[in-house]
C-alpha cells in the first residue's frame, strides 16, 4: 500500500510539471519523499520492473536536486541509481538466453549508466570538486564508443562546465572543459554538435587562455581562434584573432594580415566600426586609420555613415588632432544642409562629443575655443526650435560670453535659452548672473526669487531630470557667493535667506545663517537709527531660526553632538553682543538676551555658560519691569510683570546649581533676585508677597540700601502696601543706627519717608497711637541731630516745618495741648538750623 501511494504521489508531481502549481523545489521534494518510499518497501529480491523503477526514480530526484542548486543532496540518490543498476544488470544475465540477449541488456543498462555518471559530474561540479568531475567525465568518455550518440550531450556538458568555470575565473580549469568539448564533439561527426558549437567553444577557450595569461598562452589562444575561424566563419573569432595579436604585441604586417582574412567576407558596419575602434585604442593609429577610411566604401549605401565619421573625429581628438576634428565636424555640418542628414542617434552622439570637448576648453578657461565647439552643435538646430537641449547649449554659450566680458553677447544666448526653456532654474540662475555683472540688485533680486519659487516646484525638470532640491539649493549657494565677490549685498542676503529657511543639510544651513549674520553685523555697527532697527529685527529672525533648527531632530552622521555644541555657542555669543549693542533699545536687548540664553541650552553647563544664562535672564526680568513702569496698558503691564517673574523662576534655578560652583559671596545676584521678584509682585497684587517678605525680615545679612529700595518699590504706583513700606524703612534705620559712623545723609531720607507715610500731610484727625509712633520718629532725628553735625539742614528744616505744621492742624482743631507739644517740638529743631535760624526764629 505505501509502495502504491509512493508511486501515485511521483505521478502526480510528475502531471503538475507543465504547471505553476507546484514549484521546482516542492517539486524536488515531492520526488524526494515518494523515491524514499519507494526504496523503503524493497524487497530482498524485487522484481526487474520495480528496479527499474528505482532506477528513473533515484535518477530524477538526484536530477531534482542538482537543478534547484542543492547538489549535495543529490550524491545519495545517484549512488542509488548505480546500485540498482548493478542489481538490474546481475538480474538481466541470469535470465539471458543468448549472447545477443545479453548485448541487448548490457546496452539497455550502460545508456543509463551514462546518464547517471554525467548527473553524478553535475553533482560534484557544482560542489566545486574539479578532480571528481572529471573522473566521472572521463568514464562518461569512455563510454562513447558505444554510445555514440551521446557525444553531442557530454560535448555541451563540458561546454557548460568551462563557460562556468570562466565566469568564475577559474581560466585552468575552464580551458581543460573547454578542450573536452571540442575534442569529443568531433569524435563523430555523424552525432557531432556542429560546427558553430565547435567554433564556439573554441573562441571561449581563446579568450579563456588570452585571459589567463595572454604572454604564457599566446599560441594556444591563437592556435585556438585559428581553428575555430576554421570550423565557422563569424565575426567574433576575427575580432577576438585581433584582439590576442594586438595585446601579444605583433608586428603591423601580422596584424594587416589578419584584417585581410576577413575583408572579403560578409561583416556589419558596427563589427567594422568596432575594429577600427580597438585599432586605435591600441595605439594603431597608422593601420585604425587606414582602415576606418576604407569602410565608407563598402557601406557606400548605408544611411548609417555618420557612425564612421563621428568615430573618426572621436579618435582625432582623442589623439590631439583638433584641426583635423574641426575639418571633419565642417564637413558633417556641411552635409546636414545638403541633404545628408546623421541618423538621430549618430547626431546625439556628435552633440556629446561636441559639449565634451566644449566643456574641456571650457575647464581650461579657453571661453573663445568653447565658443567655438558649442557653435558648431548650435549648427545643427533649425532657426526658431524649441528643444530643452538646445536651451542648455544657450546657456553655456552665455557662460562663455560672460567669461570673455561680453555681455551684450551674453544676454543674446540666455534669451534664446529662455526661450526654449523659460521654467528652468539654470536659465534663470543665467539671468541672475548677467544682472549681477550688470550691477542690477533689483533684476538680481528677483531672479532669486525665481530661482527660490523653482526649487519649490517638485514637478519642475531639466533635459528630461528632474531637478531635485539639492541642485537648486546649490545653485542658490553660488549665486549667494557670486553676489558677495561682487560686493553686492543685498543679493547675497537675499539669497542666503532662502537658503536659511529651506535648507535641510545641517551644516549647509548653519553656514548659511552664519553668513547672514556676519553680513548683517556689519550693517548694525554701521548704520543710522530707522536701518538699524530694521536689521536688528532681521537679526532676531536669523537667530531665532538658528534655535528653531538646533531644536529639531538631528541623526548623528549628518550633526553630530559636538557639532551643535559649536554651533550653539557661536549664535548664543552674537546674541549676546548684540545685547549689548542694542542697550539704547530695552526691548531688543531683552530680546536678544533671551535669545542668547535659549541658545545656550544646547551647550554644556559649565559654569561660564551658567553666569551668562543667569546674566541673561536678569536683564531680561529688569528690561520687562523698566518697561512695566512706561506708559502701557494694564493688561501688557500684567503680561511684562508675569514674563518678568517667569525669567526670575528660571534665574533661581539656575542661581542654585551656580553657587554649588564656587563662592559667590560678593555675587548681588540674591539681592537683585529679591528686588525684581518684590516689585512684580506688588505691582501684580499677588497675594504671596506677604510669604515672599517673611523669608526677608529673617535674613541676618541684608542690606539698608535693599531695605530702602523694598520701601520704595512697595508704594510705586500700582502697588500700594505702606504696611510693607514702613516696617522695611523701620528695619532700615535699625540697621543705619547699628553703624558705627551713621550715613546721615541717606539715614535723614529713610527717616522722612518713615515720617511722611505715618503722618500724610493735611490729616488732622489722627490717632494718639499714631502720633505716639511719629512723636518718637521725631524725637529719634532730634538725638541724632544733637550728637552730629552732618545732618542736612534742609532735613532739619523739614522736620522742624513738619512738626510745627502738625502742632498748628492741633490748634484748628481745639487740641491745645497737643498744639502746643507739637509745636515746642518744632522749635527744638530751630536751635540745629544755623544760618536759617534767624529767618524762622
Amino acid at each position: 500500500q505505501v509502495e502504491e501511494d509512493a508511486v501515485s504521489l511521483w505521478n502526480w508531481t510528475v502531471s503538475k510539471h507543465m504547471g505553476s502549481v507546484v514549484s521546482d523545489e516542492q517539486r524536488a521534494k515531492l520526488r524526494f519523499v515518494a523515491c524514499r518510499l519507494v526504496c523503503l518497501c524493497e524487497g530482498s529480491d524485487p522484481p526487474e520492473e520495480t528496479i527499474r523503477r528505482q532506477i528513473l526514480m533515484s535518477m530524477k530526484t538526484g536530477k531534482g536536486w542538482i537543478d534547484i542548486g542543492k547538489a549535495d543532496l543529490a550524491d545519495g540518490f545517484l549512488e542509488m541509481a548505480v546500485s540498482s543498476i548493478e542489481k538490474l544488470y546481475a538480474k538481466l544475465l541470469k535470465r539471458s538466453d543468448s549472447e545477443a540477449d545479453t548485448q541487448v541488456h548490457k546496452t539497455d543498462v550502460e545508456k543509463n549508466l551514462f546518464k547517471v555518471l554525467s548527473y553524478q559530474a553535475e553533482s560534484v561540479f557544482a560542489q566545486g570538486d574539479f578532480q571528481r568531475a572529471v573522473m566521472y567525465v572521463q568514464r562518461c568518455k569512455d563510454m562513447l564508443m558505444k554510445l555514440p550518440k551521446e557525444s553531442c550531450y557530454l560535448s555541451i556538458l563540458c561546454y557548460n562546465f568551462g563557460v562556468e568555470s570562466y565566469e568564475q575565473k577559474r581560466y585552468e580549469q575552464s580551458s581543460f572543459w573547454l578542450s573536452q568539448s571540442y575534442d569529443i564533439g568531433k569524435m563523430d561527426m555523424k552525432y557531432s554538435v556542429g560546427k558553430e558549437m565547435q567554433a564556439k567553444a573554441l573562441r571561449l577557450l581563446a579568450t579563456a587562455y588570452f585571459e589567463w595569461d595572454c604572454n604564457l598562452y599566446l599560441d594556444k589562444a591563437l592556435k585556438a581562434v585559428s581553428l575555430a575561424n576554421q570550423e565557422n566563419l563569424h565575426p567574433a573569432g576575427f575580432f577576438l584573432k585581433v584582439k590576442i595579436l594586438l595585446k601579444s604585441g605583433a608586428s603591423d604586417e601580422e596584424i594587416k594580415s589578419a584584417i585581410a582574412e576577413f575583408l572579403h567576407h560578409e561583416m556589419s558596419l558596427d563589427f567594422c566600426l568596432n575594429t577600427a575602434k580597438l585599432l586605435l585604442e591600441n595605439g594603431r593609429e597608422s593601420i585604425g586609420f587606414d582602415f576606418l577610411k576604407s569602410i565608407p566604401e563598402r557601406f557606400a549605401s548605408s544611411s548609417d555613415l555618420g557612425k564612421i565619421a563621428l568615430l573618426h573625429i572621436e579618435f582625432l581628438l582623442q589623439n590631439r588632432r583638433e584641426l583635423l576634428a574641426k575639418q571633419k565636424v565642417e564637413e558633417i555640418i556641411i552635409g546636414h544642409y545638403s541633404g545628408k542628414q546623421l541618423m538621430p542617434e549618430a547626431l546625439n552622439r556628435l552633440h556629446i562629443v561636441l559639449w565634451d570637448r566644449a566643456a574641456k576648453h571650457y575647464e581650461a578657461k579657453s571661453y573663445s575655443e568653447a565658443l567655438h565647439w558649442y557653435n558648431y552643435s548650435v549648427s545643427f538646430y533649425t532657426p526658431g526650435q524649441i528643444d530643452q537641449n538646445l536651451a542648455k547649449l544657450q546657456r553655456n554659450i552665455g557662460s562663455c560670453y560672460l567669461h570673455l566680458k561680453q555681455v551684450d553677447k551674453a544676454k543674446e544666448a540666455v534669451k534664446e535659452a529662455e526661450r526654449c526653456d523659460p521654467d528652468s532654474i539654470f536659465t534663470k540662475f543665467s539671468i541672475y548672473k548677467i544682472a549681477v555683472m550688470e550691477k542690477d540688485t533689483d533684476k538680481a533680486v528677483e531672479a532669486v526669487i525665481e530661482m527660490g519659487k523653482l526649487v519649490e516646484k517638485t514637478s519642475q525638470r531639466e533635459d528630461k531630470l528632474r531637478v531635485d532640491k539639492n541642485t537648486g539649493f546649490n545653485l542658490l549657494s553660488l549665486a549667494a557667493q557670486i553676489a558677495l565677490e561682487n560686493e553686492q549685498e543685498v543679493v547675497a542676503i537675499k539669497a542666503l535667506e532662502y537658503l536659511s529657511e529651506h535648507l535641510q543639510d545641517c551644516q549647509q544651513l548653519f553656514a548659511a545663517l552664519k553668513c547672514l549674520v556676519r553680513l548683517k553685523l556689519s550693517k548694525v555697527m554701521a548704520e543710522n537709527e530707522e536701518q538699524r532697527d530694521e536689521d536688528a529685527n532681521s537679526m532676531l529672525t536669523y537667530l531665532t531660526l538658528a534655535h528653531k533648527r538646533l531644536a529639531g531632530s538631528f541623526t548623528e552622521e549628518d550633526f553630530t553632538g559636538d557639532m551643535r555644541v559649536l554651533e550653539a555657542h557661536w549664535f548664543r555669543k552674537v546674541a549676546w553682543n548684540l545685547a549689548v549693542q542694542f542697550r539704547g533699545c530695552p526691548e531688543k536687548m531683552r530680546d536678544f538676551f533671551l535669545l542668547s540664553f535659549k541658545l545656550s541650552q544646547f551647550c554644556p553647563s559649565d559654569k561660564a555658560v551658567l553666569i551668562a544664562q543667569k546674566t541673561c535672564l536678569l536683564m531680561a526680568a529688569a528690561v520687562d519691569l523698566e518697561m512695566g513702569k512706561q506708559q502701557v496698558t494694564s493688561s501688557e503691564q500684567t503680561e511684562l510683570l508675569t514674563q518678568a517673574l517667569q525669567h526670575l523662576q528660571a534665574c533661581k534655578e539656575i542661581w542654585k546649581v551656580l553657587k554649588l560652583t564656587g563662592d559667590f559671596a560678593k555675587d548681588p545676584t540674591d539681592t537683585l533676585l529679591l528686588l525684581y521678584e518684590f516689585e512684580a509682585r506688588s505691582k501684580l497684587n499677588d497675594p504671596t508677597l506677604y510669604n515672599l517678605m517673611e523669608s526677608v525680615w529673617e535674613q541676618p545679612q541684608i542690606e539698608v540700601k535693599t531695605l530702602e529700595i523694598i520701601a520704595s518699590l512697595a508704594m510705586e504706583s500700582p502697588a500700594w502696601y505702606p504696611v510693607l513700606c514702613k516696617k522695611a524703612l523701620k528695619s532700615a534705620l535699625n540697621l543705619h543706627r547699628k553703624q558705627t559712623v551713621i550715613d546721615t545723609v541717606r539715614f535723614s531720607k529713610c527717616l522722612r519717608s518713615l515720617i511722611s507715610l505715618s503722618l500724610p500731610t493735611g490729616l488732622t484727625d489722627l490717632d494718639a497711637c499714631v502720633l505716639q509712633e511719629v512723636w518718637d520718629y521725631f524725637e529719634d532725628a532730634l538725638s541724632i541731630v544733637s550728637s552730629t553735625d552732618a545732618y542736612p539742614q534742609m532735613e532739619i528744616l523739614w522736620l522742624m516745618i513738619r512738626a510745627w505744621n502738625t502742632g498748628i492742624f492741633q490748634y484748628t482743631v481745639g487740641k491745645y495741648k497737643e498744639a502746643e507739644q507739637w509745636c515746642g517740638l518744632g522749635m527744638r529743631f530751630l536751635n540745629h538750623l544755623g544760618s536759617l535760624k534767624k529767618s524762622y526764629e
